[in-house]
């Protein structure tokens, strides 16, 4: 485990694999093993993959008050410089692509290829607002109803089905990650829209279909204000990396390898 001091904070990460730099920035409320374990050792053949925690998340330590995507754009920056020379591959799922997205475009020098997953531009949307807002009452008042209700916004209907009763009550039965609730308000006030349009690496959007926490259109909205970008669709929910890793492996390796 490596870790890089960052703006008052600690940020841990590791390194698997060898080549060129693949740094993969993790959603709300899961730490990068969690989000991403799954898939690591797929590209481990052409990437040292870089594996962060930021704002709270595993072992990172994270500022009092409420979080801001400057802090969470600075301790992924710091990792890329610390962990490897030169840029980076830079992959972001769901806050991790705001946050991504953000990265690449306040250095550019920083970032080869990116790719956002589940990711939006804009948090006014009343509709995102009621989502997050809900769930992360939901988790201060009720853990259970918080992980109950993020199974019900994170993955397809039958996705979430196939899982069968017992698997679903124990995710539900699990404690939130520390510090989520603070990490769902700072989703409620992302604002990358100018950053998007700056930003000048080649850019691979993935959306799911079925993804009711981030919807086709805030996802389309992001696609459309980074110039050049492209955009595909996997037929799965919010946690893609979960419902289809196989099928966003794919997508991903294609993209990143490309001649």
């Amino acid at each position: 485990m490596h870790s890089v001091k960052v703006s008052g904070t600690v940020v841990p990460y590791s390194k698997e694999g060898s080549g060129p730099g693949l740094l993969l920035v993790h959603g709300t409320t899961v730490n990068s093993r969690a989000n991403f374990g799954q898939v690591i050792e797929r590209f481990t053949d052409r990437r040292e993959v870089i594996t962060p925690d930021y704002a709270g998340c595993g072992r990172s330590t994270i500022p009092e008050g409420p979080l801001s995507l400057e802090l969470l754009t600075e301790q992924i920056a710091a990792v890329a410089r610390h962990a490897t020379q030169g840029p980076v591959d830079l992959l972001g799922d769901s806050l991790g692509a705001a946050v991504a997205a953000a990265t690449a475009a306040r250095y550019p020098s920083l970032v080869r290829r990116l790719v956002l997953v589940a990711g939006w531009a804009d948090s006014a949307d009343p509709r995102h607002q009621l989502v997050l807002g809900t769930w992360a009452r939901l988790v201060e008042t009720s853990p259970e109803l918080g992980a109950r209700f993020a199974m019900l916004v994170g993955v397809s209907p039958a996705f979430l089905t196939a899982l069968g009763r017992d698997v679903i009550e124990a995710f539900t039965l699990q404690p939130p990650a520390a510090h989520t609730v603070r990490r769902l308000e700072l989703g409620q006030r992302i604002d990358i829209r100018e950053a998007a349009r700056r930003i000048v690496a080649p850019t691979l959007l993935i959306r799911g279909t079925w993804d009711y926490l981030v919807p086709e259109y805030q996802t389309r909205a992001l696609h459309e204000l980074i110039p050049g970008s492209r955009c595909e669709a996997l037929d799965c929910g919010h946690a893609a990396f979960f419902e289809k890793p196989d099928e966003i492996v794919r997508l991903v390796r294609n993209f990143l390898f490309e001649e």
